[in-house]
């Protein structure tokens, strides 16, 4: 009997053994051995990296479960994937969702939203859309920002995508293109297409203040919009309303426009244009960290280049752009509108930002994009070397192009000194944006010059300004690309490698990484990023595209709470 009792109690004791050790974890993928950068700005550490499904389940030192695949990053960095904070990828996701000039970069999140966004859109709004396009072309079914995001997801994006509903927007929905005041009531219908779109996931509102119609808009007009968002949870974003001799006020309608609202603001690519601007940098800076040590909660994004890219309504008085296109191109035809405008182009403005003025010369301004076939063997020359051509003035060749081509014409003008640059990249309330689409070198993107930022930004940042220059450390620059945007925009899933977070990771070469596009040659993808996961599911794989198309909207903080009044 004795025998038998220790029998049991022995095979009780085999049994209780064996259900407390622990089983091997399974992994749908492993990323071992790498260098993680955290995103937290802290020294980076030598770690396995587990996930399971969409999201990081695990980062120790190592990890003995079994995965379905394994990437070894023995070597390499290993850090959350970057954020875009002013992407143009609108269209261009829709042509090629690949996103590929990003992705090779390590970007993982598109945000849009400059001034006009996606959504929410009218049915002649999308006519009109539709009826603009060229060679790019594609129906628009959607109308609400919610509905854009659905129609990229059904088609298949290997990147998230975000927005900020456009201050532009909402304006042309209820005010058209005139030079006008909303009323009361106008003004409660604005402030409610804002909450709508915040309600669908938006992440605040954007505004874009040098372009017509947004420039019409006064300052308690982009109170009331900013005010609507913040109530949301969402934030303020602004090309301001001048970045050159104006740029010290134009910073301090930003400031006042947080201060009032209640919410945070954040400045689009911050620049001084005009070499006659270039001192202002220090101001600039003491006006923006003098709000933050009030408890305003202001930051910048920027572009690593020293020309800017936008379009030939940059070189003319908003007078001539009032009404939209078909206005202006009209009034051009007039020779009494272009003599006054040949003077005023050439002239230091007193109430609006001529780019073509601040970059001091017509070899400056840079011709990448038209819509008309025929003038596209001016794609990559000067304003000055197609007017020399021509044997017209630079501004009457301006003037012509922009009607010939039935569009603003995409230039470059060069602005910015590099030192003010690089100099910017090391301030800690800077966050970084392409001001540029996401594409590759084929198919219909071969119609147009890009702006090198688009195939090199953040490449450049971690080459360039960390690595050869050293303007900052790489841990902080990671946690600039990563954590700091996420935070800014309310995201609280995304940008850190830690377990709980949705597995967006870029994995890259520190000695390698390099921007190779120039003005000359922009469409030449980045080197050094090797691996790209999105939502847990690797969009390029050893150096190659994986064809995965794993991205999704990234909603912001004020998604289904936000309802209309």
């Amino acid at each position: 009997m004795k025998r038998a009792t220790l029998a049991l109690v022995g095979a009780s004791l085999v049994l209780s053994s064996c259900a407390t050790v622990p089983q091997p974890e399974q992994f749908d993928l492993i990323v071992r051995g790498g260098t993680v950068y955290d995103g937290g700005g802290g020294t980076p550490f030598v770690a396995d990296v587990g996930v399971r499904g969409d999201r990081i389940v695990a980062v120790e030192r190592r990890l003995d479960g079994a995965a379905k695949q394994v990437i070894d990053a023995s070597g390499l960095a290993v850090a959350p994937g970057f954020i875009n904070m002013l992407s143009w990828a609108n269209d261009s996701l829709i042509i090629d969702g690949a996103s590929e000039s990003d992705i090779r970069q390590g970007v993982t999140l598109e945000v849009m939203g400059e001034g006009t966004s996606p959504g929410p859109i009218t049915d002649a709004m999308a006519a009109r859309k539709e009826a603009g396009q060229t060679d790019v072309r594609y129906p628009v079914p959607w109308r609400t920002l919610g509905g854009y995001w659905e129609f990229l997801e059904q088609r298949g994006i290997a990147t998230n995508v975000a927005s900020f509903v456009g201050a532009t927007t909402v304006r042309s929905i209820v005010l058209g293109q005139a030079d006008v005041d909303p009323d009361p009531v106008q003004l409660s219908r604005m402030q409610n297409l804002v909450r709508e779109a915040m309600n669908e996931g938006a992440m605040g509102v954007g505004s874009s203040l040098i372009y017509a119609p947004a420039l019409f808009a006064e300052t308690d007009e982009l109170v009331a919009l900013a005010r609507a968002s913040a109530e949301c949870g969402g934030m303020y974003i602004s090309h301001l309303r001048n970045e050159s001799d104006g740029v010290l006020e134009a910073t301090d309608e930003l400031i006042e426009i947080a201060r009032r609202s209640g919410g945070p603001a954040e400045m689009y690519h911050m620049k001084q244009a005009g070499a006659g601007n270039w001192d202002k940098q220090d101001a600039v800076i003491a006006r923006i960290e003098a709000a933050r040590a009030e408890g305003i909660r202001i930051t910048a994004n920027m572009y690593t280049y020293t020309a800017g890219a936008t379009g030939l309504d940059a070189a003319m008085p908003p007078w001539v752009r009032e009404g939209g296109y078909d206005q202006w191109s009209a009034r051009l035809r007039d020779s009494a509108v272009r003599e006054r405008l040949r003077a005023e182009m050439t002239a230091r403005p007193k109430d609006w930002d001529n780019l073509y003025f601040q970059a001091g010369s017509a070899d400056k301004v840079l011709l990448l994009d038209f819509r008309n076939p025929a003038l596209a063997k001016y794609i990559g020359r000067t304003l000055a070397d197609v007017a020399k051509e021509r044997g017209t003035s630079p501004e009457d060749t301006a003037m012509d192009l922009v009607i010939e081509d039935g569009s603003r014409v995409g230039v470059a003008y060069f602005l910015m000194s590099e030192e003010n640059v690089a100099r910017q990249t090391a301030l800690p309330w800077m966050s970084f944006g392409s001001d540029s689409s996401s594409q590759a070198p084929r198919g219909v993107f071969l119609n147009s010059r890009l702006h090198p930022r688009g195939y090199g930004n953040f490449a450049r940042l971690l080459g360039k300004y960390v690595r050869e220059e050293k303007r900052l450390t790489l841990a902080e620059a990671v946690r600039r690309l990563t954590s700091f945007p996420a935070a800014n925009l309310g995201i609280t899933d995304r940008g850190q490698v830690k377990p709980g977070m949705f597995a967006d990771l870029a994995i890259f070469v520190p000695a390698t990484i390099a921007d190779r596009a120039t003005y000359a040659e922009p469409q030449q993808f980045a080197v050094g990023v090797r691996d790209v996961v999105v939502n847990g599911q690797p969009v390029l794989l050893g150096g190659e595209m994986t064809g995965a198309r794993p991205g999704r909207a990234v909603r912001g903080p004020g998604t289904g709470r936000c309802p209309a009044r």
